[in-house]
């Protein structure tokens, strides 16, 4: 099978399209034939040699849709349509950077569909990640105004679309006049050009229930002092490429009662249920899943260095 292979960190010119063997499904796993998959900025900084724990050379992708195209359990028929994601994909064992990929049973989500895979190419982890931050990390609710910073990611984008959905007055940042009018056809109810530095603006105009905070450690502390007492940030995205905060200090660094969650859909995962709910809303219209642009996987050269020189508007999909 072809395969997107990277045997040493660095540029997007160190990816090299190979032909390799089929993985075979041991117990407790399933072989699927991918049909598209999205590209992830967690993606970006391992090929960089970002991701300490990930060993060369690799197959990165941390998600997929496809069919299944063996299940020694027997529980998953073949051409079943799946969605799988995190768990160790692309970092622990190969991922979807390729025709067919093999993953433990624990991380797919059999579903049904009549949308194309270009679309559902962009879904499962952009949906685990918004809606497991508004809902299950920040527990927003109906009234309430929530702050989108790095609002024209595609999280950003697709969350905004969720939390109006749901009721809330939504303000999302972004670094460009440009993209003002991208983030008010999603629905956003202000847009404001984010500085790195609007918590005086923010607090003289609006008062914020909840954040997500999806640039990261460089605007987490900003993000803090924004909400009101009792509210909630959660960070979620690390658009800045920054780990850690240096010399972190809780006590000097998150203002009193104001509660600092994350969300991380390698640790909590979003049942079925949801997703499927999920897709029949993008059928239905209800949601318009943010995608940029589509390349196929011998381009994942271009489509790596598109995502790094990128600042937003949607989902990159590949499709093998």
């Amino acid at each position: 099978m072809k395969a997107a292979v990277i045997r040493i960190a660095g540029g997007a010119e160190n990816f090299s399209l190979e032909e390799i063997p089929m993985p075979i499904p041991l117990k407790d796993h399933v072989l699927i034939k991918i049909k598209a998959f999205g590209l992830n900025r967690s993606e970006l900084m391992t090929r960089k040699g970002l991701s300490p724990a990930v060993h060369f050379p690799r197959v990165l992708g941390i998600e997929c849709v496809g069919e299944v195209e063996s299940d020694p359990s027997g529980i998953l028929a073949k051409g079943q349509k799946v969605a799988a994601f995190m768990g160790g994909m692309g970092r622990d064992f190969d991922g979807s950077y390729a025709q067919y990929t093999v993953v433990p049973n624990a991380i797919i989500m059999p579903f049904e569909s009549t949308l194309s895979w270009e679309i559902l190419g962009a879904l499962p982890e952009m949906f685990q990640t918004a809606y497991g931050s508004l809902y299950r990390a920040l527990k927003i609710k109906e009234g309430e105004t929530l702050l989108i910073r790095g609002g024209t990611s595609s999280v950003g984008l697709l969350a905004l679309q969720l939390a109006k959905k749901s009721g809330l007055f939504v303000i999302s940042t972004t670094r460009s006049d440009d993209k003002k009018d991208l983030l008010l056809t999603n629905g956003a109810d202000e847009v404001l050009i984010d500085n790195g530095n609007l918590a005086e603006t923010i607090k003289s105009q609006f008062k914020i229930d909840k954040v997500l905070e999806l640039v990261g450690t460089s605007t987490l502390q900003d993000s803090l002092k924004k909400v009101i007492s009792g509210g909630s940030v959660c960070m979620t995205g690390m658009l800045s490429e920054q780990w850690s905060i240096p010399e972190f200090a809780p006590m000097d660094y998150i203002p009193a009662t104001v509660n600092l969650t994350v969300y991380d859909s390698g640790q909590i995962r979003i049942e079925e249920t949801y997703f499927q709910e999920f897709v029949k809303d993008i059928e239905k219209g209800f949601i318009k899943p943010p995608i940029k642009r589509i390349f196929n996987l011998d381009e994942i050269v271009a489509a790596h260095r598109f995502m790094e020189s990128s600042s937003g508007g949607g989902k990159i999909v590949v499709l093998p």
